[in-house]
């Protein structure tokens, strides 16, 4: 019996998820995307996109969560907590979602909700939490922590022992030293090298990695 999923979003992540369901599908793994859910504002049920149709809004969710599972498809962590929090309002239940190139060891453990996509690798003693998204071609070494809506751009390089706070942002490109912590809802931009720990709330870039500028996180 497949697995059943709905994505949130159908915007450029969500279509790239899509890429991942069907790329598992083609290797053996029985998942059905039955579609979007979106917010009303951007974008009206039967719309296809991709070949799968947008079902509805979080009023449609409410009356089908039993049905399948969700996984948050926006980029942006910020809005991916707050659209996580409606839907466990809808009492959905979130599935995670692996590409099947990518490598993770037995010791790699795993919250919910969670999407990594293709050429990702995962070394051991990796702790990753809750809707974190870990994009193209990252590695991720020994002992490090993704707490919840951490994400990381395409090519991003962790060594061992790194912290990732809940919500930080890790630029396409963007390397991480080991035994650094990345503060909660802080940026690194693309191209950064991280030689220091990063506050929360920051915004850094550079190489070193500087940070330029705070930000309120609601």
């Amino acid at each position: 019996m497949s697995q059943k999923f709905v994505i949130i979003g159908a915007g450029g992540f969500a279509r790239e998820i899509l890429d991942i369901f069907e790329a598992c599908a083609d290797a053996g793994q029985d998942f059905e995307v039955l579609g979007y859910l979106v917010e009303t504002q951007y974008g009206q049920p039967r719309e296809v996109i991709n070949g799968k149709p947008i079902l509805g809004d979080f009023n449609w969710l409410a009356q089908h969560a039993s049905e399948f599972k969700v996984i948050c498809g926006v980029g942006d962590p910020v809005a991916r907590k707050r659209l996580v929090a409606l839907a466990k309002d809808c009492r959905a239940h979130f599935g995670n979602i692996i590409h099947p190139s990518a490598i993770l060891t037995r010791r790699v453990t795993l919250g919910e909700g969670i999407v990594i996509t293709a050429g990702a690798i995962f070394t051991n003693q990796i702790k990753i939490g809750n809707h974190v998204h870990v994009n193209l071609d990252c590695t991720i070494g020994h002992n490090v922590v993704l707490e919840d809506f951490a994400t990381l751009a395409p090519g991003v390089h962790v060594s061992g022992w790194v912290i990732l706070g809940e919500g930080c942002y890790v630029g396409t490109g963007a390397n991480i030293i080991d035994r650094k912590t990345i503060g909660a809802w802080s940026v690194v931009g693309a191209g950064s090298v991280v030689i220091s720990d990063v506050p929360p709330n920051s915004t850094v870039v550079g190489v070193p990695a500087k940070v330029i500028k705070t930000r309120k996180v609601e």
